[in-house]
């Protein structure tokens, strides 16, 4: 599965997306513009590393970043509404987690990663664990939005 593949599909169906990262950090931004044609569907990125960043840049609710964390489904959902609100794309992709080395704990670990899609006017929330360094964790949450976004397209 490719970004490609992916263009394709976001192409043939006339989509736009917008994205908003934390702990990628932009990554999954510049994978998804770098191939030739992305002003097509790609429509905006939003990096919101900070917690007063997502409440700012895509209305994340204080009180669920207190409630949660940074780091949860609930936050990586409200991530996802934020972003299809204020871009006005067909659909968003969020991720927030912690790629470590430092920063985990025993209950959000590092390689905790939680994801927030909204898709043909569905939200919804996924978590994923990932093995491996910093640049492991960014690279796996990049593939696994890539493969996750493929497969709701393609169905």
């Amino acid at each position: 599965m490719s970004i490609e593949s992916l263009a394709k599909l976001l192409v043939d169906q006339k989509l736009t997306l917008s994205v908003a990262e934390s702990c990628t950090g932009g990554g999954l931004s510049s994978i998804l513009t770098s191939i030739s044609g992305s002003s097509s569907y790609f429509d905006r990125g939003y990096i919101t590393y900070s917690n007063q960043a997502k409440i700012e840049m895509l209305q994340v609710k204080p009180d669920t970043l207190k409630q949660y964390g940074a780091v949860s489904e609930q936050t990586a959902k409200e991530m996802a509404r934020g972003a299809i609100q204020s871009s006005g794309s067909s659909l968003s992709v969020a991720v927030t987690g912690i790629a470590g080395p430092t920063g985990g704990t025993e209950d959000k670990p590092v390689g905790m990663v939680c994801f927030g899609f909204c898709i043909r006017n569905r939200c919804f929330e996924l978590t994923q664990y990932f093995d491996g360094d910093r640049d492991r964790v960014v690279n796996a949450s990049i593939s696994f939005v890539i493969s996750t976004l493929i497969n709701e397209l393609s169905a």
